[in-house]
């Protein structure tokens, strides 16, 4: 298990994307997924449309930002009680999820 800080991307697309359901979403991060131990790093955005370069992905409305300062930390996270209440709270919102993970240097 490595001891490199860990950043933990997550991408929502949703099954309801107004701007209703997405505020909704970033709420729901900033009561589940803030301050978790070992958490050094939290931010939870929604899309910018303005940045529209052809690199640019647009398939999510809301992007979650954390970073852990260590492994341990961040797979504690995974199964701690308030994250596995987001999940179930929210999941049936959610059209897709992807996430990024990656050893910070």
């Amino acid at each position: 298990m490595s001891d490199a800080p860990i950043s933990h991307n997550v991408y929502f697309t949703l099954n309801d994307p107004s701007e209703n359901a997405v505020d909704h979403l970033v709420s729901e991060c900033k009561k589940y997924l803030d301050d978790h131990p070992g958490l050094t790093y939290f931010a939870v955005g929604k899309l910018n449309t303005d940045l529209n370069r052809p690199v640019n992905d647009h398939d999510y409305q809301v992007s979650l930002h954390t970073v852990f300062e260590n492994r341990k930390a961040h797979d504690d996270y995974q199964v701690a009680e308030r994250h596995v209440a987001f999940i179930e709270a929210n999941k049936d919102s959610w059209k897709q999820v992807r996430v990024f993970d990656s050893n910070l240097c």
